[in-house]
């Protein structure tokens, strides 16, 4: 029996490493997948070795492996939401350079299932999200990750310049292309408080840009069309990136 297991395992191997090799005879790398490893770029040849492009969507309980990243950072111990109240998404995405890569994404389980669908959606469409990593990899600051221009949802924390908190917080916003699609609130003494502090040339959405949400944007169509709000409709300041559930 255990040399027939042995024989299986190896069968199995050599299935995937037949199936992973491009036309070139190079073998795409499969540990991009299973290990899912956000950020970084993935060959067709991998993905369908790996199963195919419907494999990598999903929402899914927290792997113990991310629930550890995220300990101290953008998840803290608190009375309001836990790991039971939160899914961890797998998403591929493509950017400007043709190319697909691998993204994640924590957001409460209730909206899980339509994140995970509008993500696939825009992937569908390529459109175009430059980055989807937790923003655990910039220790949970806020304004680090939105320079980045990265997309993510879940991050315990108040909203900027209060103690109230965040929508993040529960996990029931989701930001998109961050850098170009700035948060800004205008003070009564004229000045403009802007997030990310680098984003003030995106600020004047006359202006044409790469990454740009408007009402035309199929991002913008596809969160609203799916029960969230857009912040760029805010009056009292705007918030470009931001889409949030209607009535939570």
């Amino acid at each position: 029996m255990k040399r027939m297991t042995i024989f299986i395992s190896a069968l199995l191997m050599a299935v995937l490493t037949a199936c992973s090799k491009s036309d070139d005879n190079t073998i795409a790398d499969l540990t991009v997948l299973t290990e899912w490893q956000a950020g970084k770029t993935v060959l067709a040849e991998a993905v369908a070795a790996y199963g195919g492009i419907d494999k990598c969507f999903a929402a899914e309980p927290i792997p113990d492996g991310v629930w550890a990243r995220m300990q101290g950072k953008t998840y803290k111990e608190n009375p309001h939401i836990g790991r039971g109240d939160l899914r961890h998404i797998r998403a591929l995405h493509w950017d400007y350079d043709n190319q697909m890569h691998v993204g994640e994404m924590i957001c409460n389980k209730e909206i899980a299932d339509r994140v995970a669908r509008i993500l696939r959606q825009l992937f569908d469409a390529k459109y175009p999200i430059q980055r989807m990593v937790l923003p655990d990899v910039y220790n949970a600051d806020d304004e680090t990750q939105m320079r980045d221009n990265n997309s993510s949802c879940f991050c315990y924390r108040a909203i900027a310049g209060s103690t109230k908190l965040s929508k993040h917080a529960r996990g029931l916003a989701v930001d998109i292309n961050t850098l170009y699609n700035p948060y800004y609130k205008d003070r009564a003494d004229g000045t403009r408080f802007i997030q990310p502090a680098t984003a003030a040339e995106y600020c004047d959405r006359t202006k044409s840009f790469p990454y740009k949400i408007d009402h035309n944007d199929l991002c913008f169509k596809l969160f609203t069309e799916a029960g969230f709000e857009w912040g760029g409709d805010w009056r009292t300041c705007k918030d470009f990136q931001h889409f949030e559930l209607i009535g939570e």
